[in-house]
């Protein structure tokens, strides 16, 4: 079976870009597998910090494994940001595909110097996994938002080429998440910031590696094609799902108010999911 950055790299040729989905639970791991399975579309599934330690850390990497080995499917597995070096190691002995260090608040000296540090265990480890680091400031929070974050989204906020340049250079990563206007989290009243499409260029054009947009909920559908098209090879998407998976338990739980079976009524979440999952594939996609 293909690795990951082989999957990346003929996802990016075929002007595409890999759909990195969040799960907390089994339920939603269904539903974005189902969703690629359905378009016969490699997926990426990601957990923070706080999603890896509720699934637990070894289990949702026997999960993954699981379904990769018994449908011999392109279905990865993601640490997403993790704020320390000891927890990116945690992931990849626990046999994490990619891993993410998120140093985008600390100075650039400490982060390249912890991201170095990330990249050099990644590959003392005997496979090959993916290392990302992260620059510039996108708020925290998958989840809806009344305003922008502060200090996230524009001016100051975005990273510069420059920065962008001597990061990827000094500390040998595979992917880079960029702030380019996006933001964590969905705004309730309307949509998310445009992405600042040229700079997003700019970045891709001196780093030549793949880029991953981060906050990808709420975001302008022309802006993930325009995106894609300048260098985001990794789209990542929560709270879209966090939102589908809400109002289909609410849904459920209004409907049949006497249910008591726990997968009677989480059936229409993984059904909710597969389909925001499954539109999203298409976008990325062009399909």
């Amino acid at each position: 079976m293909h690795t990951l950055r082989e999957i990346l790299t003929e996802t990016q040729t075929k002007g595409g870009a890999l759909g990195h989905f969040n799960i907390s639970n089994i339920e939603g791991l269904w539903g974005a597998f189902r969703a690629a399975q359905g378009l016969t579309l490699p997926v990426i599934i990601g957990v923070s910090e706080g999603e890896r330690d509720f699934i637990g850390i070894k289990q949702v990497v026997a999960l993954v494994r699981s379904i990769r080995e018994e449908y011999q499917y392109p279905i990865f597995l993601n640490a997403d940001h993790t704020y320390s070096v000891e927890r990116v190691k945690e992931a990849i002995d626990a046999g994490f595909d990619s891993v993410i260090f998120d140093g985008a608040e600390l100075s650039m000296e400490e982060n390249i110097l912890k991201t170095k540090e990330c990249v050099a265990y990644a590959r003392a480890s005997g496979r090959e996994v993916l290392v990302e680091g992260e620059l510039g400031y996108i708020g925290k929070s998958s989840k809806l938002l009344d305003e922008i974050p502060e200090g996230a989204a524009q001016g100051e906020a975005l990273t510069s080429p420059e920065d962008a340049q001597h990061f990827a250079q000094e500390t040998g990563v595979d992917l880079l998440a960029p702030a380019v206007g996006n933001i964590h989290g969905m705004l309730k009243h309307s949509k998310d910031p445009h992405l600042n499409i040229a700079r997003v260029k700019e970045i891709h054009d001196v780093v030549n590696i793949p880029l991953v947009l981060h906050g990808g909920s709420g975001t302008p559908d022309e802006d993930f094609v325009a995106a894609i098209k300048v260098g985001v090879g990794i789209v990542h998407i929560s709270t879209e799902l966090r939102l589908a998976y809400r109002d289909a338990v609410r849904k459920a739980l209004q409907d049949n108010p006497d249910e008591v079976a726990p997968y009677k009524i989480l059936k229409g979440a993984v059904r909710a999911i597969e389909a925001t999952a499954t539109a999203r594939l298409k976008l990325f996609n062009n399909l």
